[in-house]
């Protein structure tokens, strides 16, 4: 006699989404333009614009992603608009 075939399924693991690594550049809304670089070994992060060269650099940790260094750079944009036109 054989034993019976167990109900319980195999777990499957659930794939992580991909991130983008390459964005919009604020400044000549070029599509796909902007390109992150991590260097983890330095600890610093930054983003560059292929078509107009626009640039943000900034301290990274070991957990940060490229998307973390680029939204870092439209927050960093945000604000510096806010604090230009004032009243």
């Amino acid at each position: 006699m054989g034993k019976r075939k167990s109900s319980k399924k195999p777990v499957t693991k659930k794939s992580r989404p991909k991130l983008e690594t390459s964005f919009n550049c604020p400044f000549c809304n070029s599509a796909s333009s902007v390109t992150a670089t991590l260097d983890a070994d330095r600890g610093h992060g930054g983003v560059a614009c292929g078509v107009c060269g626009a640039d943000f650099g900034m301290k990274i940790d070991a957990l940060a992603e490229p998307v973390d260094v680029y939204a870092a750079w439209i927050d960093a944009c945000e604000d510096a608009n806010a604090g230009d036109g004032g009243d």
